[in-house]
């Protein structure tokens, strides 16, 4: 029923349940060890579910809700408990989180690493209703079971491992992102709680109203809406860029495959056989923005500037853009069935060489014309030919060592089978 104030009886149960969950104990610190360790090693192995299973072993929400609790009741020393709780556990696990980083010695970190520091509104917006589903789950014993599910949406001890990552690699400013993304995430519990308990009790919101703390963790909450408002702008303008990308390269394929307004068949060859598109990019610090794909071509009459020129006014027209495109050609050789071997030609053009040579007569006395005419006619074609004409030069050459008189009909027929 509305009232104006809290039983003292439920109040003290609730000062006693808060400064439990505060308390720096042996649990505290070995649930913090392990998250660390599991969240850090998932972090170098890249794996998601690893990290998601470091997010529901930490410990951390606990102090963060009693921290709440505390603001908004103006206990200062619940919250000094609360926060010297909290700071062990981010030394402790920046501590560890560096040496394993340094001991691993990566030469990068994949993308676990990387999506963990570059904050944005989203991150804050889960933040505080995280806080407020922890602080329910607190006050109301039958929703006890949604804390393990808060625990691994709104994330504490992974970004902390980020930052020690980092550290022991000395990014000093992608460390800061990271450190950004848990100063987000902390804040927003303990403002989500704030906001839940004043809403779940009248007296909590009048407390709300008189709490200096309130006020000052409603400030700070505050001032991470500049840093993580133009983390969420350069979040959005990177997605509209890679979706116009993706929507530019789709009509330059289809253009390649299907259109027959500027792409059509040179000599028969289908310019979607002669041209395949490899990549497309977009440099947005250009003015007007350049388009540049990269195309492998297997003619090198594809595409044409007037193509090209006609390809850009498609895209500027469907895209309601104004784009620059440049077409990056690289030559494809295309490769087909082998071709018969030289030496199976040799022995092919050898045979019937021979097949035609035990035809002929024995080569008797010739003149130095007949010597002239028939090497030409045999070392015009192949080189299987060239080889039954030097055969033949060798049996001349045999035949005027026998009749010295014809020493100079031989010699000419030398010199030209030579030639």
């Amino acid at each position: 029923m509305p009232m104006t104030g809290m039983e003292p009886t439920k109040l003290e149960r609730l000062h006693r349940s808060y400064g439990r969950d505060a308390a720096l104990d042996e649990a505290f610190i070995v649930l913090t060890v392990g998250a660390s360790l599991i969240a850090t090693l998932g972090l170098l192995a890249n794996s998601a579910a690893v990290v998601i299973g470091a997010m529901v072993v930490a410990p951390w929400i606990l102090p963060l809700r009693a921290g709440s609790f505390a603001v908004l009741l103006g206990s200062v020393s619940l919250l000094v408990r609360s926060l010297i709780t909290l700071a062990a556990g981010v030394l402790l696990t920046t501590a560890l989180s560096a040496a394993l980083g340094w001991l691993v010695g990566l030469p990068q970190f994949g993308s676990e690493v990387a999506a963990r520091t570059s904050p944005n509104l989203l991150d804050l917006g889960i933040a505080l209703v995280a806080g407020g589903l922890a602080t329910y789950a607190k006050l109301r014993s039958d929703a006890v079971s949604s804390l393990a599910g808060t625990a691994i949406a709104v994330a504490l001890v992974p970004p902390v491992c980020v930052m020690g990552l980092l550290l022991s690699q000395g990014a000093l400013a992608a460390a800061s992102g990271a450190g950004l993304l848990f100063c987000t995430n902390l804040l927003g519990i303990l403002t989500g709680g704030l906001v839940l308990m004043a809403c779940k009790d009248p007296y909590f919101r009048e407390q709300l109203t008189r709490s200096h703390l309130s006020a000052a963790s409603f400030v700070l909450t505050g001032l991470l809406v500049v840093p993580l408002g133009s983390g969420f702008i350069s979040l959005l303008r990177a997605k509209h860029q890679e979706s116009t990308r993706e929507m530019v390269g789709q009509t330059i394929q289809r253009f390649l495959e299907n259109e027959t307004i500027t792409f059509g068949d040179v000599d028969g060859v289908p310019e979607s056989e002669a041209v395949d598109l490899e990549s497309v990019r977009i440099d947005w610090t250009q003015t007007p923005p350049e388009i540049r794909a990269l195309v492998r071509v297997s003619d090198p009459r594809f595409p044409t500037y007037t193509q090209v020129r006609e390809v850009q006014k498609q895209i500027n027209k469907r895209h309601r853009g104004t784009f620059q495109l440049v077409v990056e050609r690289t030559a494809v050789e295309v490769v087909g069935p082998m071709p018969p071997l030289p030496q199976d030609t040799h022995r092919q053009n050898e045979s019937a060489e021979n097949g035609q040579n035990q035809n002929k007569p024995p080569l008797q006395d010739v003149d130095s014309e007949q010597a002239n005419k028939e090497p030409i006619q045999q070392t015009g074609i192949t080189p299987a030919g060239r080889e039954a004409a030097a055969e033949i030069g060798e049996d001349s050459l045999q035949t005027s060592q026998r009749r010295p008189g014809e020493g100079g009909s031989a010699a000419k027929r030398e010199t030209v089978l030579e030639e």
